[in-house]
């Protein structure tokens, strides 16, 4: 028998999931957390309405769950969501999965990296395979660099650079990462 298909989730979503793994929440405080001054914000923005129709979604596909409501002094009262046991699988797995493109390292990259730094674990493995996604890449485009003329060679070479310094940003990272990693 097949496991199931993993569902198609957009970056914000996979944001909210993450989050909710975290600790179970509530959508104003994952808004907060998501927001322009929000940890994760600050990174990759998600607007108010965009969190509840992820949590609505997230729902609908079993992944989170409300558990309870919480009383506010502050305003109604408000769903406390928890992950699933699939809700957790699911983010975990795409957590340690690179950047499918270079053009998403910007976004989906660095938010993965901050929601392992809030959980304290080692980024080492993602920017590794990161790196190795990328790698194969930045070699086709450099092939492809001493045939083009014209306008292509511009792109090319715009896409070449853009990756070149997206592979140094990774072994820089990756360096930081062992130089701070306790000895064994």
């Amino acid at each position: 028998m097949n496991a199931p298909a993993e569902p198609s989730l957009s970056l914000a979503e996979w944001l909210v999931l993450c989050l909710i793994c975290e600790e179970p929440a509530h959508g104003f405080a994952l808004a907060r957390l998501l927001g322009t001054s929000g940890s994760i914000g600050q990174v990759w923005r998600v607007p108010k309405p965009v969190v509840y129709r992820a949590l609505q979604r997230l729902e609908q596909l079993g992944l989170v769950r409300t558990t309870h409501q919480q009383s506010s002094s502050q305003g109604p009262v408000r769903s406390l969501v928890d992950a699933t046991p699939a809700g957790r699988e699911l983010a975990s797995a795409w957590l340690s999965r690179p950047a499918s493109k270079n053009r998403d390292v910007r976004s989906e990259l660095l938010v993965k990296l901050a929601l392992l730094d809030r959980a304290g674990a080692d980024p080492g493995p993602l920017l590794d395979a990161q790196r190795d996604r990328l790698i194969p890449v930045a070699a086709a485009l450099q092939d492809r660099l001493a045939e083009a003329a014209s306008f292509d060679r511009t792109l090319i070479l715009w896409r070449y650079e853009t990756l070149s310094a997206t592979l140094r940003f990774l072994e820089a990272l990756r360096s930081e990462a062992l130089a701070a990693a306790p000895a064994s």
